[in-house]
């Protein structure tokens, strides 16, 4: 009861944007294992050991965050910054858990063009390629066990894997996740579940319509032709404004996003992605080492520019839905209706990271059998033996490096 007591004292005690940045920065720097691993890592510092919220508040973040487009990590601190501080404490906590590994994929993409073109370079990147394949490979597996468990959400993934595969683009695949939202309203029934009215989101209905606003108009905008840095805006906020399920889901909107413009190379491309998987923090910081390789000559700001504008654009809208869905959140998830299509659109998703398993990572980088080889110990690693993702790139990257000697 005493230690209840001391939860709630601290819950009702207001921190410092100062504060939550600490705390967020402590993660940003240590949080290893993808957004279900940083969720946990979130749960022990801020229910558990600071008291900021309560178990069941914290498990209706959860739920709101994947309920939502954009990175559920980021979404969750977000919530919690923003109920801490205000506004400054949730870009507080957003800029402590992000700024360490969008830093250090900046840094790799600066090193990557040094040493692409050496020997034991160019096989560490197409180690991290392998290392790539496998960690989708698991998350493709994972998502269907939870996301497509049933006969109809299993036909919705495995259809929208066949449309993809013959068909690609951004407007396609935008057109699978509205279709599959339809088939769940039509065939996929959800159970309700009561929310908790414990998290002071602590944004007014007013605030909330003006951020969903927001979404949506900039979503629309990104639709348009652009030049220049605006084009480049534009495609990563559309990327972060369709990735439902996962940061994972990234991957097939962003390479239709840079490498079919010819901003980024396939091979650029899928290194970086690789190279994620081995750092701290949200995926979604691939963006910053995107933006910086971008080619310059073919309409993109490059460099620091560059990763700003693709770190920022990226996160926005996935930020931005967050803060509009938090004021009617209660009320959205009494409704059977929208939970239906969300089980369909999240079937959908699982088709969608399934045909980018196969291309273009699969085409990409498993060239012969020894790349084979890799790519299956790799996975064993991850499935069977429950490997962290950092030992798993390590263990491609130096096995990359060893094929090309």
């Amino acid at each position: 009861m005493a230690e209840d007591a001391a939860r709630a004292e601290r819950r009702d005690r207001p921190a410092s944007a100062t504060e939550v940045f600490r705390a967020f920065l402590k993660l940003g720097l240590t949080s290893f294992g993808g957004p279900i691993a940083h969720l946990g890592y979130f749960r022990a510092a801020f229910v558990e050991r600071r008291g900021w919220l309560s178990d069941r508040a914290f498990a209706d973040l959860v739920a709101l965050a994947q309920f939502l487009p954009g990175p559920a990590s980021s979404q969750v601190g977000f919530a919690i910054g923003l109920s801490r501080a205000g506004w400054r404490g949730g870009l507080a906590a957003w800029g402590g858990f992000t700024l360490p590994s969008a830093a250090l994929m900046l840094a790799f993409a600066f090193g990557a063009t040094r040493f692409g073109d050496i020997w034991w370079g160019a096989g560490l990147l197409h180690g991290l390629q392998l290392a790539a394949v496998a960690v989708v490979a698991q998350a493709v597996l994972g998502m269907a066990r939870t996301l497509a468990p049933d006969p109809p959400r299993a036909a919705i993934a495995v259809a929208t894997l066949a449309l993809l595969s013959v068909i690609s683009g951004s407007l396609v695949q935008l057109a699978a996740l509205i279709a599959g939202g339809l088939l769940g309203l039509a065939f996929c029934g959800a159970e309700i579940a009561a929310p908790s009215d414990e998290f002071a989101c602590g944004v007014s209905r007013r605030a909330g319509l003006v951020a969903l606003a927001a979404f949506f108009v900039l979503l629309a905008l990104s639709l348009l032709p652009f030049g220049q840095g605006l084009a480049l805006a534009a495609a990563f906020y559309r990327s972060g404004a369709l990735v439902f399920g996962g940061g994972h889901v990234v991957l097939p909107l962003l390479r239709d996003a840079v490498v079919a413009p010819g901003w980024v190379s396939d091979r650029d491309f899928l290194s970086g992605y690789g190279a994620a998987q081995a750092l701290p923090g949200p995926l979604f910081t691939v963006s910053a080492y995107l933006g910086a390789t971008a080619n310059a000559s073919a309409g993109a700001p490059a460099g620091l520019m560059g990763a700003l504008v693709a770190l920022v654009a990226i996160f926005a809208p996935g930020l931005l839905a967050l803060t509009g869905a938090l004021p009617f959140w209660g009320a959205l998830r009494r409704q059977p209706r929208a939970q239906a299509a969300m089980r369909g659109v999240n079937a959908a998703v699982v088709g969608l990271l399934g045909a980018a398993l196969y291309n273009p990572l699969w085409t990409s980088a498993v060239t012969d059998e020894r790349d084979f080889a890799v790519v299956a110990v790799a996975f064993t690693l991850l499935v069977a033996w429950l490997s962290p993702p950092l030992l798993v790139v390590l263990f491609a990257a130096l096995a990359g490096i060893t094929l090309a000697a």
